[in-house]
């Protein structure tokens, strides 16, 4: 299984591995290591490079496959030997966009969760923009005028955003971990981890994610929909903070 170095520092921005398989017939690399995410939680994969061999190969996304990361390559080179050296490069700008997205739907699922009690229903997520869906059964102009005032007052607030993987059972101690109404942890997964910004949210995620809040930038709720019955829609677009 691929060694996922993101889980532990979602700044790498480069790193060194070895092939470990070629997959000729979809043009992927699998290494022993990786710092690229491979989407999920609706957070979409990073692209970037990988040099090998002397060859430069872009690569367009990765994907999990059974605990292997495949790096799936857009060019035509000879892909490489399996044990040569690799280095990755992941499209910073890119992933960094991704982590302050990732980041600010965390905290307006905190304000949400912890003002309203509502569980997130659902969501997805670009660069700079996103939507999520909560258990509302109203939702009215001046209640998101309310959520956007609270959410970018916890991005002022420059609270911290750790980091842990903790085993499965001391996980699921913790209160309230899983802010979905459905539990997308599969039962085999022995170790969860925890993303928490310090004081407003906790919550079971693999994602990559800025160190503070204050990283974010400005949160704008830019539309609302209702969805359902007791299923209402949220679009929010993150901007630098003015």
């Amino acid at each position: 299984m691929t060694i996922l170095l993101y889980q532990t520092d979602s700044y790498l921005r480069s790193f060194d591995a070895s092939v470990t398989a070629v997959d000729e017939e979809n043009r992927a690399i699998t290494l022993d290591q990786t710092a690229f995410y491979p989407g999920g939680g609706g957070q979409p994969a990073d692209s970037g490079t990988l040099s090998v061999e002397n060859i430069v190969y872009p690569v367009k996304r990765a994907k999990n496959v059974s605990g292997d990361i495949f790096h799936f390559i857009a060019s035509e080179d000879n892909l490489p030997t399996v044990g040569a050296a690799a280095h990755g490069q992941i499209d910073w700008e890119y992933r960094y966009q991704l982590m302050r997205t990732h980041t600010a739907m965390h905290i307006l699922c905190g304000v949400i969760f912890r003002d309203y009690g509502a569980s997130v229903t659902g969501g997805d997520m670009q660069p700079l923009k996103g939507r999520m869906d909560f258990e509302f059964e109203t939702m009215r102009k001046e209640l998101v005028e309310e959520i956007e005032q609270a959410v970018d007052q916890e991005v002022a607030n420059a609270r911290p955003v750790r980091v842990e993987i903790l085993p499965r059972a001391e996980a699921f101690q913790i209160p309230d971990l899983i802010r979905t109404k459905i539990n997308l942890l599969p039962e085999g997964i022995d170790e969860v981890r925890v993303v928490e910004i310090e004081g407003l949210d906790l919550q079971a995620d693999g994602g990559t994610h800025v160190n503070n809040t204050s990283e974010v930038g400005q949160i704008r709720i830019v539309n609302y929909k209702s969805k359902g019955r007791i299923n209402k829609r949220i679009y929010v677009e993150i901007s630098d903070s003015e």
